[in-house]
């Protein structure tokens, strides 16, 4: 199971090794009959990987051979990517405007060194491969092409909220637990009642469902809800409470007694209600639960085989589809039965079906060998890991990635697409498409077969989490590929591809000796749920020199004032985060050696004085956030990023004007300005940004959106967007028609909120027709009657529309 997706592996490297890039190398520098040899070895491999794949779970030996082949693909896959990033800095140096000072700021010390090293280290690859095709013959395995049949469907996201009516079979639980909720609190002792059972009963949907009872609501004059990881720190804890409480304030620098001081005066004398989510003690054990509830744990019984039935056939049937084949709810009823009553593997393998009519899928679910392996007590879910096994390569390879992340992690689905493609896990099929879009598609996918859920929408980026049981899958299937690292003197395995350093302020000064002889690190990463961040330059440092084969490196929280210039040797690097990096001041301009770079994320950034100089060219950059403390960010720079897809422009208090080229981003979808105070105006050239489907524009307080109209000399046509979002502009007194001049036969989203001072909307609103959501709210000073107006025009022409208007007074 933990090298399933090899096919994959195998097949883009594949392709790589085909790539235009190395062809010319392979032909000037005589490199063509190692390549040759490498792809027909690879051809032989593939045909016996998916019968490998098939048995490795029964055999030891063929797994160990699945696991050196995958650790050659990935050196192969480091090797081929070399040739690439060579590729792409003769591109820039070669390009016609550069100067002699910029050929040598991208210069290699030694080509011919170069040459020599990459041709010995694709000769070290070709023999490792065949070395191991050569041991394929010790297990028997035949030739097999297996297609799986993959129905690729979108369900409808769900969100956090869990509405009472989607939940079946719990009513009964739910009013045990109010009943003795309420019960409890007619002592003064605090009470605290356990919930208890095995993962996927559905805890935390029964925790919800109650939480948001009204009567609960009535009852308590605070309701917090808290995720707890497995490993309790109670400091961390009370912070998480203390914020809850109490949103906006800043706890992290109390000790201990402090700590508990202010999360007395916060509750004291108040009937408040606590939700402790995730604490594995009490939701896994039923004597550690006697021993922390002050009342008897309630035990959360499997949920009855008929209430099974009725989840699985709602989550796997469209409408009637169920009552027109009898063989399927006779398959369905064995599928259930194997679930043993637990709702997560139910709707799992139910998502899995959905929209499915062939019987023999059924059959392929049903008749599977996994239900036939022994079950022990943490062993993941039959149900989870066959719907694991039912996914396409691709999309294996991009759930297991997951795991990278902590527990409880909040997923956005822009970050997620963009870490998948760093790590070269999102291929299209046709130059026409774009890799984004291909992403995107991936994430609803997995959302639909429910590999996360929790879902919600923030500025049009889609939000949610992976259910523990499901984190524990990922984990299961890179288990020696990721490591999360809890101490400096854990023993990791040298082929490990990933870390995460869980606790980066406990972490020493230096790189720790047992990182130090890892040569094929692609991810680091420092997230964890306590927003702690490194500190110490010198670990990062060491780990930039490290590491060069990093694809992505994830910094958020970080606490150093200064990003060391090791950054810019990262040639491979395609991923970099300093999120929310509060005392970070400059990065060194070496990090504009870094043309692979696909994501640059330096929002939260509030100390950063200025951008690089040279960042015109990072010349492969799609998706850039920045938070500045710069008064104007001059042309010639940002301008020349033709590459870039989405560009998010936050927090910069002190900027006062854009670039003023912004017309030569000619592949920019999104455009997000946001809490920029000092903002006066948008350049003339923002109205060409031809490719733009999405402007998000927020809490601008001096921004005047009116443009002066001046005649367009190249006959340029303004954008056409999708989706406009408005949100807290002061200066917002008439909607500007340039707007949306361009965008009658294509706007689908407006949204505007809390204008205080908007008084008129546009004329040409009235002949969008294709609008599906209009919401206007928070802007007093709009005319009713127009409102109306606008409205009776909209139900009659655009019969899909939501129209949503808050009046506010």
């Amino acid at each position: 199971m933990a090298e399933s997706f090899l096919v994959d592996i195998a097949e883009n490297v594949f392709r790589k090794l085909g790539s235009l890039a190395l062809e010319e190398f392979s032909f000037a520098w005589a490199l063509r009959s190692d390549l040759e040899k490498i792809k027909k070895i690879l051809v032989v491999i593939k045909a016996v990987l998916f019968d490998a794949e098939q048995h490795q779970l029964r055999s030891q030996q063929i797994e160990v051979w699945l696991g050196m082949l995958k650790d050659v693909l990935y050196d192969a896959e480091d090797v081929v990517d070399e040739f690439e990033c060579e590729a792409l800095r003769r591109k820039v140096v070669e390009s016609g405007n550069t100067t002699r000072k910029v050929r040598r700021f991208f210069s290699t010390s030694n080509p011919l060194a170069f040459r020599f090293t990459m041709g010995h280290k694709l000769k070290k690859i070709r023999e490792r491969v065949a070395e191991i095709a050569a041991l394929k013959s010790d297990f028997g395995l035949t030739e097999r092409i297996f297609d799986r049949h993959v129905i690729h469907r979108e369900r409808e996201m769900t969100h956090s909220f869990v509405d009472a009516s989607n939940v079946i079979g719990r009513d009964e639980d739910k009013e045990n637990i109010i009943e003795m909720l309420l019960q409890s609190f007619d002592s003064e002792n605090v009470s605290i009642i356990p919930v208890v059972g095995i993962g996927g009963l559905g805890k935390t949907t029964l925790a919800k469902l109650m939480f948001n009872d009204q009567r609960v609501i009535s009852h308590f004059e605070q309701k917090l809800w808290v995720c707890v990881s497995e490993v309790i720190e109670i400091e961390k804890v009370i912070i998480k409470i203390l914020s809850s409480a109490s949103p906006g304030q800043k706890y992290m620098d109390l000790e201990l007694d402090q700590l508990q001081k202010a999360l007395r005066q916060a509750l004291d004398g108040r009937k408040y209600l606590l939700i402790l989510d995730d604490v594995w003690i009490t939701t896994r054990s039923s004597r550690v639960a006697s021993i922390m509830g002050t009342d008897s744990a309630y035990d959360l019984n499997d949920l009855p085989y008929q209430h099974c039935l009725s989840l699985f056939f709602r989550s796997a049937f469209k409408g009637e589809q169920e009552k027109q084949n009898p063989n399927l709810i006779r398959i369905g009823e064995e599928i259930v039965r194997k679930c043993k009553g637990i709702p997560l593997a139910v709707i799992t393998l139910a998502t899995l079906l959905y929209s499915v009519t062939d019987e023999r899928d059924w059959e392929v679910i049903r008749d599977n060998e996994i239900w036939k392996l022994e079950q022990k007590g943490n062993d993941i879910l039959p149900a989870l890991r066959l719907s694991y096994e039912q996914l396409p390569s691709h999309l294996k390879r991009c759930f297991a990635y997951c795991s990278v992340f902590p527990k409880d992690y909040i997923f956005y689905d822009l970050e997620l697409v963009y870490i998948w493609m760093a790590h070269g896990l999102v291929q299209s099929c046709n130059e026409n498409q774009e890799l984004e879009d291909v992403g995107f598609r991936y994430f609803k996918e997995l959302c639909s077969r429910c590999f996360f859920q929790d879902f919600r929408e923030d500025a049009g980026d889609v939000q949610c989490k992976m259910h523990d049981l499901m984190h524990d899958l990922a984990s299961s299937v890179t288990q020696n590929e990721s490591s999360a690292i809890i101490s400096g003197s854990q023993q990791v395995s040298k082929n490990v591809r990933h870390l995460s350093f869980l606790y980066p302020e406990l972490l020493p000064e230096d790189l720790p000796i047992p990182f130090q002889n890892l040569d094929h690190v692609r991810t680091i990463s420092f997230l964890n749920e306590r927003r702690e961040g490194i500190s110490s330059e010198v670990f990062i440092d060491a780990c930039f020199l490290r590491f060069q084969c990093l694809r992505v490196a994830d910094l958020a929280y970080s606490k150093f004032e200064l990003l060391p210039r090791s950054i810019g040797n990262l040639k491979h690097l395609k991923y970099l985060s300093l999120w929310n990096n509060f005392f970070l001041k400059r990065l060194p301009n070496s990090i504009c050696k870094l043309q692979s770079l696909q994501a640059l994320i330096l929002g939260g950034c509030d100390e950063l004085e200025e951008l690089p100089r040279d960042i015109k060219y990072m010349v492969n950059l799609r998706f850039l956030w920045i938070t500045t403390k710069q008064k104007y960010l001059p042309t010639g720079g940002l301008g020349c990023l033709k590459s870039l897809r989405f560009l998010f422009i936050t927090g910069c208090e002190n900027l006062e004007y854009l670039f003023g080229d912004l017309h030569g981003l000619t592949n920019l979808r999104r455009l997000f300005i946001g809490g920029c105070d000092s903002l006066i105006s948008l350049p003339q050239s923002i109205k060409f940004l031809t490719t733009l489907k999405i402007l998000n524009i927020a809490n601008c307080e001096n921004l005047d959106l009116a443009i002066e109209e001046v005649e367009d000399n190249q006959h340029r046509s303004p954008f056409s967007l999708q989706k406009l979002e408005i949100i807290n502009i002061p200066k917002l007194l008439g909607f500007p028609t340039w707007l949306i001049r361009g965008s009658i036969n294509s706007l689908k989203v407006l949204k505007i909120t809390n204008c205080d001072n908007l008084r008129e909307l546009p004329e040409p609103l009235q002949n969008i027709a294709t609008l599906e959501e209009l919401l206007i709210y928070g802007c007093p000073m709009l005319n009713n009657e127009r409102l109306q107006n606008i409205s009776g025009m909209h139900l009659n022409s655009c019969p899909h529309l939501i129209l949503i208007f808050y009046f506010i007074f």
